[in-house]
Formats: structure tokens, sequence, C-alpha cells
């Protein structure tokens, strides 16, 4: 099942452990079990300590295998073949329930110890999700630590009969004690303040006791990182207030034009940039959403910035780094069937609609590439584009038109989402060309038609563009005095990662240069 350059991996993981792993299979007698009893036999091979039981009683769905400590009651479990982006969550659960400690924060592996509520999670996920790895890597963690709390992670494309009766259109989506809790990327603190309920207001308290920094940046993707490494590095006082460590690039796929980084995936790239930011003196406050701004009262003085969860941070200069988010049609329906076929991931939630239409709306490159790599999976695509001709690179076009499974349609408004109260039917279009309204009948929609700043809290503050960019000027400047910008919320005119990047470098030497040349007002 795994070649002999994984073998000669895992067996080097494996020496890690420090405590017999029990792999408990429930199996029967179909191809994806043999390809599970072939896997854990493999295991099995590399390590004394690691023993392999089969009880064809033990779960429901078939094949499954729970991963425990003989004589123990510690829940993670697999429903599925975990290979594709979720071996690395195989690996990590064989090492946890084998005694080798995880790196999050000692304050945050105690919070999931002292949880005294049992908790069932199941994660449906999908072998090519991005996402999926980290929620289930998290629940697993969960899982290995406190004992009333257990997780089954479960391929939503092995399981399609579940995925159907449970209205499942997009991953990961994650269940406990059977109601359904989130869907979309969560890392474990997020899991944790969701479940620990009071978990938000102490950290708020904590973070509000901080003293005002030399430079706080609001938003942790490429420009936020970027400023944070250089702010720190002029030995100030630098603080990091970020929705998300990592951004937008955690919902990028693949990475190909980063200056001497031939090809990576976004969520390695965002894992590489917090590593870079920890190498520094950064206080990093993270799922921190910016909720308001105070410009300062007087030149020089502490500019204010409010999170929802009501921290209140004060610094004397601030970098805006708070990026976009995918624009939505803003049609009817698309509220309502929003994960319930709507959808704006085709990487994630393709998997869920193999054999099904879809239509992919927008005719960029992003658009184009969902098309492309839909029509692998899919019954059909339909790519709708509002403009006369598509926009997308030449080589994208050309190998989209070669696809027998994909009709474009041009000149095409979409004016409405159809679905029968539980899931998408299709959707409704305008023919711009003679305003004839026509309808496609379809089980999915992917939305790829850019994105919007996330600037909206912005409003009334600093001056922002009729698209509600962030005005600056070369330096970083804003309207503000002390109040920096970079990245993809701003008016800069192209929106890529190694832009947001020089962007952040610059927006954080011209706050050092702002510091160094004014004054604080006396106490």
């Amino acid at each position: 099942m795994l070649d002999n350059t994984m073998k000669a991996q895992l067996k080097a993981y494996l020496e890690r452990l420090t405590k017999p792993v029990e792999l408990v299979a429930t199996l029967d007698d179909g191809e994806k079990s043999n390809e599970v009893r072939q896997l854990l036999a493999d295991i099995k091979a590399l390590n004394d300590k690691i023993s392999v039981v089969e009880d064809n009683a033990a779960d429901v769905r078939k094949p499954s295998f729970l991963i425990t400590n003989p004589g123990t009651d510690v829940g993670v479990r697999f429903a599925g073949v975990p290979l594709g982006h979720e071996f690395t969550s195989l690996v990590l659960a064989l090492l946890q329930v084998g005694g080798h400690p995880s790196k999050e924060s000692a304050e945050l592996l105690e919070q999931v110890k002292n949880i005294d509520t049992p908790l069932h999670f199941e994660t449906f996920y999908s072998l090519s999700c991005h996402n999926c790895p980290d929620v289930v890597q998290a629940l697993n963690l969960m899982s290995v630590l406190n004992p009333k709390i257990t997780h089954t992670a479960i391929d939503g494309g092995l399981f399609q009969k579940e995925v159907q009766e449970r209205e499942i259109m997009g991953v990961p989506t994650v269940f406990v004690n059977g109601q359904r809790f989130g869907q979309g990327r969560m890392e474990l603190a997020e899991i944790v303040a969701k479940v620990d309920t009071g978990a938000a207001a102490r950290e708020a308290q904590k973070i509000s006791a901080k003293e005002a920094f030399d430079v706080l940046i609001v938003g942790g993707g490429p420009a936020g990182a970027a400023a944070a490494i250089y702010a720190a590095r002029k030995g100030i006082r630098t603080g990091i207030a970020a929705e998300r460590l990592g951004g937008q690039v955690l919902d990028t796929v693949d990475i190909e034009n980063f200056v001497s980084v031939s090809k990576t995936d976004g969520p390695k790239f965002a894992a590489a940039m917090e590593s870079h930011i920890r190498d520094y003196e950064v206080d990093i406050m993270n799922l921190q959403t910016a909720k308001s701004l105070t410009p300062a009262a007087q030149a020089g003085g502490l500019i204010e910035i409010e999170t929802e969860s009501g921290a209140k941070l004060k610094a004397r200069t601030v970098i805006l780094s708070t990026g976009a988010r995918w624009r939505n049609m803003n049609v009817p329906g698309e509220d309502t069937y929003r994960t319930k076929g709507v959808t704006y991931c085709p990487h994630c939630d393709g998997p869920l609609f193999k054999g099904k239409p879809v239509a992919v709306i927008g005719g960029g490159n992003s658009g184009v590439e969902a098309a492309i790599d839909l029509a692998g999976v899919v019954k059909h695509v339909t790519l709708l584009e509002f403009a006369p001709e598509l926009k997308a690179d030449a080589v994208l076009q050309r190998k989209l038109r070669s696809l027998p499974n994909v009709t474009v349609i041009l000149n095409a408004q979409t004016t409405e989402v159809n679905g029968d109260g539980k899931k998408v039917t299709g959707l409704t279009y305008k023919d711009r060309t003679n305003d004839e309204t026509k309808t496609v009948a379809l089980e999915g929609i992917f939305v790829q038609i850019g994105l919007l700043p996330n600037t909206g809290w912005l409003k009334g503050t600093v001056q922002l563009t009729p698209f509600g960019e962030i005005e600056i000027d070369a330096k970083g400047h804003t309207n503000l005095p002390g109040v920096f910008a970079a990245g993809d919320c701003t008016n800069v005119p192209y929106k890529q990662i190694v832009i947001a990047a020089g962007a952040g470098a610059t927006a954080a030497l011209s706050a050092f240069d702002h510091l160094i040349r004014t004054t604080a007002p006396a106490a």
C-alpha cells in the first residue's frame, strides 16, 4: 500500500513512539477494506510497538479503524483510507496516541484537558481538500488529550450515502453529538473556543491588559507577516492581531510564482510564514477579528483597535493588512443554499459532486482552473461568464475547450440560485445579448468571481476607494497619521502574494520611520 520511500519516512517518525499503539480495524471484503487492511499491515511492520486487531463489529462504517492504546478509551478513528492530504493526519494521530507530545501551547492543551462535557465529533473530509487536515488533526488531538472526547474522520467520497442523508455539500463539515457544529477550516483554538464558551471573554480580558505596542499589525496574511518580521527586526514592540494567521493563503491550493519557491501549497506557505514570525519577538494574537479603529486623539498619541471579542489594543502605529475574501454573486438563493450546493472551493468540495452536473461562475483564471479541475470529477460543468469573452490566460482557455464535458456560456448574468428548500437544483441566468431568461439544471454552483477587501469595519475612519479598498500612497500611508496599510485590502493594482509581502515590508519601514520622527505626547 505504501511505497518504499513512504515506508522509510514513516518508520523514522514511528521511532518517536513511547507507548504501544493498537489499531482496531472494522472491515469487510470490499476493495477499500482490503486497502485499509494492507495499509495497517504496512504500518504494523514498521514498529514493534504497533499491533493490529480486526473487529468487524466495532463500528458501523466499513472500512474504518480506531487508533488507541491497549486497554484505554482513546477515540481516534478514521473511516476510509486516509491517504492524500490526510496521510499527515494519520501519521500525527499515530504519534500522539503513541505518546509523542503536541507542539500546541501548554495553555491551550490544558484547556482541552479541562473540557468536562462528553463530545463525539465527526468530520467529513475529501482526500483532495487542503483545509480538511487542520480540522481533522485538531479534533484527533482533542480526543487524545481528553477521554471524554472522541473523533471520527470520514471520507465523504467513500461514504456517499451518508453524505446525502446528512445533506453535506462542502468539506470539512463537522458534527458534534449528532448535530452540525461547523464547516470550513478551523484551528484547534477556534474549535476549543466554540466548545469552551467562556474562552473568548477570558482571552479578550487578557489582551486588553497588554501594554501599548509601537506597531500593531491587523491581519495575518503575507502582508501582515512581512510587516511583523520587518518591524520586529527594528527592535520595536510589535504585535499582530489576526482573524486567522495565514489569511487567505490558507485557502490557496498551489503557489508557483513566489520568487525562490518553485512550488508549494497554501497551508505549507502559511506555516512557514508563522514559523518565520515566531523567530522574532512578536506578540501573536490569533482568532481576533477587528471591529473598529479609533484614531489618536493628538499627534503621536495612541491608536485603538477594538475586536469582536471586546478586546481593546493600543499602539503608536497601526498597519492594516486585513486582506480580502471571495466575492458573492448577491443574487436570490445564494445565501439560502450556501453549503447546500453553493460553494467557493472546487478543490475541497469537488469530490462531493462526483457524477453530478455543476456550474462555475466566472471566466477568469480561477473560474477556468476550477472548471478544468471539476471536469475530471463531475458529470458536466457549465461555465458562465458575464462578459462577452473569457478573461483567463490563453493556455487555460485552450485546455478548457478541449474537454468534452464542459459548456461555456458567455454574456450570462446569473440572476437566481434555484433549490428545493434543502439543496441546489439549478440556476437562472439572463442572456445579455437578448435579455432572454434561461435556466440550467444542476446540483452544485462554484462561485469564482474575484475578491472583496475586508474593510467594512473601517468605513468612516480610513479613506476607502469606491470599491472598498484602503487608499494608500507609495509608502503605505493612509489618510490617518500613524495608520498604514498593505496587501489585498488596499488599492494596489495587482493582488498577488509576492506583492502583498513587499507592501507589508514597506508599511513596516514606513511605520518605523514615523515612530522615529514623531514625539509621543507627555503622559
